[in-house]
């Protein structure tokens, strides 16, 4: 419903300049002036970011079917790739009759978990009322609600079809989700959401691999789990994908030591979660180097 509103009144204030607009939704998200001019916080240096900075190779990036020859091109190799199934214009040209009975189905400008539907059962599922569904999430715009700069670019939402993944290690099935965060090409802090079907949990990590007592909106894991014994390998392709880019966010999936790409992203929690201590906010930022060329 919070969500709901939060389009509805982004809608309404559309016509307003970015600085104005993110002023406007920081303050109501995080209860904090929001301080573009000078900002210390990484919070407020995502904003300066949505604000200020454009680099046109971003906007592949952060589509989820054009960044699979973003991710062959830098590691050269398609290894790291989950299988895709199909991709298509709209969803009335999914043919379902050629998937498995797995499968998860996106949009290719969705973010945050948005705009995902997981099919554990084709014969469970109700096809008109999937493709009606998926067909209303290429109508949202991203942008509109959030104006990260990256997703005003792109090119009309399509749909991709995907494998479905699962970890058989874990209770739930789900899969472990491991988040590097880098700025300037270097990593500096990690981290993995566990038991996303079930109980789910959340732990940070600093770049020595040290686990650190943080808390945002999620459950805090307690204690941390055991990092994949190829931690390094995914720390050095996340630095790879990152290089260029001032800040990004670089998501992998690891199942028995398979490492599988997830996704790029440039504005985690849109700049908006609050943290405790809220001293790491600042110490996040003390990385981002907001001083573009």
């Amino acid at each position: 419903m919070i969500k709901k509103i939060l389009f509805i009144i982004a809608k309404m204030m559309v016509v307003l300049p970015d600085s104005v607009f993110l002023s406007l939704i920081y303050r109501l998200k995080t209860g904090r002036v929001l301080h573009l001019k000078n900002p210390q916080r990484m919070s407020e240096k995502i904003q300066h970011y949505k604000a200020y900075y454009r680099d046109e190779k971003m906007l592949p990036c952060t589509d989820k079917y054009l960044v699979r020859d973003v991710v062959k091109r830098r590691l050269r190799t398609d290894r790291y790739l989950n299988e895709l199934y199909q991709v298509c214009d709209n969803a009335e040209e999914i043919n379902f009759d050629k998937l498995p009975s797995q499968f998860v189905i996106k949009t290719t400008d969705g973010g945050s978990g948005n705009n995902i539907f997981v099919c554990k059962d084709k014969s469970n599922i109700d096809i008109p009322s999937i493709i009606k569904e998926v067909n209303s999430w290429r109508n949202k715009k991203l942008y509109v609600i959030s104006r990260e700069w990256a997703y005003r670019g792109a090119k009309q939402s399509r749909i991709v079809v995907e494998k479905f993944l699962e970890d058989k290690s874990n209770s739930d099935g789900s899969i472990n989700d491991y988040k590097f965060l880098c700025f300037d090409g270097k990593f500096r802090y990690l981290w993995v959401d566990t038991g996303r079907y079930s109980n789910f949990k959340r732990g940070w990590w600093d770049e020595n691999l040290k686990p650190i007592k943080v808390r945002d909106n999620r459950p805090i894991m307690d204690p941390p789990i055991a990092l994949p014994e190829n931690i390094n390998e995914m720390i050095k392709l996340s630095e790879k994908l990152s290089s260029g880019f001032p800040h990004a966010r670089i998501d992998w999936y690891n199942i028995g030591g398979k490492i599988i790409f997830g996704e790029i992203t440039f504005y985690s929690w849109s700049g908006y979660s609050v943290f405790d201590p809220d001293s790491f906010d600042f110490e996040m930022g003390k990385y981002f180097n907001i001083n573009y060329k």
